[in-house]
């Protein structure tokens, strides 16, 4: 009975995540001969059809997970940081169901009477995307069972396995991008990966790979770490020197990153590499604004804030007093992208004719983030935009971070990546000498592992990544490589306010809120204060988490930062890096030991 649940669970019924309906008009769901399918190109083509599977708009809500944001949200690593993780309640993850699929397909596509290039073309996709299901599964648990072929209800060996290490699974990721890097074609459909995209992915993974070995000592693979940092480097320039991409700027500072990201057609975008269409006229709908932009559960944060430039390359946290600026002062003379991803003292939400003025909550941080959001009336804008999965930028920076990591970071490689983007954005560029003399010590602190002649340049570029990627759900994933994950023990806090009174929300001088004692009385609308143009101040009773308030302040009345939580958070290192196999699996299978101090 116990053989036949791992089966079970392992091997359930085929079916397609994404299917084609000339596909399904043809074949059953459930059950593919493969000698009645696997015969033409065309039968390759539909099967591997069914396995695109893209990141979509959603990825806008995976900064919750990072300091980044705050989150109102039941988010994983916050509810481990705070609560008592074990096997049986961290149990989602370990869903084996579309690794079968993807063997499935390269076991019986040889068959087909197809050109040897496309069977290779159609193999190599797969690959890829057994890849990107293996690569998830490194991150999550790091050691895990390698399937490279079907499994059978007779294969007891294989279906009791326990964890391949890391080293074999990995080495499995890099054999399948490798053969999919020199097959898959570069002519393929819009909106599904090929060449070009495969090698941008691979670069990424020999970047996180690298990178996490040389910062995690537990794992003791840094004799390795080079190699893959080395690859990445080597990828990245090779997409650099195809010539195929460049950077989206239209000569527009103040717009062009912007565009990347509220875009109804991203098909011709010299920077998009691979995007995820969407078409609310053909019911794929992308919008997510109530997400993106408004008080439901997530909101950016303070940190975040802090982390853009002053507009003339200097650094906002060298300013004296920084801690203590208001939110119409912390956007003046910043990086455009900092405005162009959040909202900013002055902007205009459609269809109002006047500036919005932030809504302040418990719990939030009273930043809003524009970034993915349609600023529109129009219902079908609103349900079709593009959502880039990989950009040009991240070649360059991957490119910058893999050889800062080496220790060989010159001006001119940095001329060539790092500073294309910054250029893009309208700001100076990068001194490589300048950086490594003078490291950010606002940085620094951040990234205490960090060290040698090139932890200037190092921090820097991390910068460079959390500003161009900001809220696009990239931040966790570095956090993780980097060994940093004590940075999410902080919580996120908000906007500052010295105390009680009138503040201007918008920029232009006049009062718009009004913080008032958590004991006062919120008056009727007669009674409101109006300010110079008329208009009724918006009250907010202000206190701390004990009170029965509106605005959660740092001191109450005292004034402070926004309060988004106070629930104590404790990263556990290394063992919160990873996640334990669910408790079900370790029944059923006893060799799949748990590692790093899980139960």
């Amino acid at each position: 009975m116990k053989r036949y649940s791992i089966y079970t669970l392992i091997l359930s019924l085929f079916c397609f995540s994404a299917c084609d309906e000339e596909f399904m008009d043809r074949y059953p769901q459930t059950s593919i001969s493969p000698e009645e399918f696997f015969k033409t190109e065309e039968d390759l083509r539909l099967y591997v059809d069914g396995l695109l599977s893209l990141p979509d708009m959603f990825e806008y809500q995976a900064d919750q997970s990072s300091d980044n944001m705050a989150t109102t949200g039941a988010v994983e690593i916050k509810s481990i940081m705070t609560g008592t993780p074990n096997s049986q309640n961290i149990t989602s993850g370990w869903d084996w169901e579309r690794l079968r699929n993807i063997n499935y397909f390269l076991e019986n596509s040889p068959n087909a009477d197809a050109s040897p290039e496309a069977i290779q073309h159609y193999e190599g996709l797969a690959r890829y995307y057994r890849a990107v299901f293996y690569f998830d599964k490194v991150k999550r648990y790091s050691d895990v069972p390698w399937y490279g072929q079907l499994l059978n209800p007779s294969d007891e060996e294989l279906l009791y396995k326990g964890r391949d290490s890391r080293e074999t699974v990995v080495s499995g990721i890099m054999e399948d991008l490798d053969f999919a890097a020199a097959h898959v074609w570069e002519d393929v459909p819009s909106g599904t990966p090929g060449n070009w995209a495969v090698k941008a992915f691979y670069a990424r993974v020999a970047l996180y790979e690298g990178s996490y070995r040389k910062y995690h000592e537990e794992l003791g693979l840094q004799g390795s770490a080079n190699d893959f940092l080395t690859l990445a480097r080597d990828l990245s320039k090779e997409i650099m020197d195809s010539g195929n991409f460049s950077l989206h700027q239209t000569g527009n500072p103040e717009s062009d990153y912007k565009a990347l990201f509220n875009s109804q057609d991203l098909s011709g975008n010299s920077e998009v590499m691979l995007f995820n269409p969407y078409d609310l006229n053909k019911d794929k709908n992308s919008d997510i604004n109530y997400t993106v932009f408004g008080t439901y559960e997530q909101s950016p944060s303070r940190d975040l804030v802090q982390t853009y430039l002053m507009r003339d390359g200097s650094r906002f946290t060298d300013r004296p007093g920084f801690e203590t600026l208001l939110y119409v002062d912390e956007f003046e003379n910043r990086d455009p992208r900092m405005s162009q991803t959040l909202v900013y003292p002055g902007w205009v939400r459609a269809p109002e004719p006047d500036a919005f003025i932030p809504i302040l909550n418990r719990n939030f941080t009273g930043y809003f983030q524009q970034k993915g959001y349609n600023n529109t009336t129009d219902n079908i804008a609103l349900g079709s935009l593009d959502f880039p999965v990989y950009r040009y930028a991240e070649v360059l920076l991957t490119y910058a971070e893999a050889l800062a990591e080496l220790g060989s970071l010159t001006q001119a490689d940095a001329d060539i990546s790092v500073n294309l983007l910054r250029q893009r954005a309208g700001m100076p560029d990068l001194q490589v000498s300048q950086a490594n003399a003078l490291p950010d010590a606002f940085l620094t602190a951040k990234y205490p592992n960090v060290s040698g002649p090139m932890t200037g340049a190092i921090l820097e570029v991390r910068r460079e990544r959390r500003v161009e990627f900001a809220l696009e759900g990239y931040r966790y994933d570095d956090l993780m490589r980097w060994s940093a994950g004590e940075l999410l023990e902080n919580i996120p806090e908000g906007m500052y306010f010295p105390g009680l009174g009138k503040y201007d929300m918008t920029g232009d001088g006049i009062e718009d809120i009004i913080l008032i004692d958590k004991d006062a009385d919120v008056p009727g609308d007669p009674e409101k204060e109006t300010n110079s143009l008329g208009n009724m101040l918006i009250y907010y009773k202000t206190g701390t988490v004990d009170d029965n308030v509106t605005v959660y302040m740092e001191n109450g009345a005292q004034g402070g930062t926004l309060v988004t939580e106070t629930t104590e958070r404790s990263f556990e290192d290394p063992k919160y890096y990873y996640r334990p196999i669910p408790f079900q699996q370790i029944s059923l299978n006893p060799n799949l030991e748990q590692i790093f101090g899980w139960e």
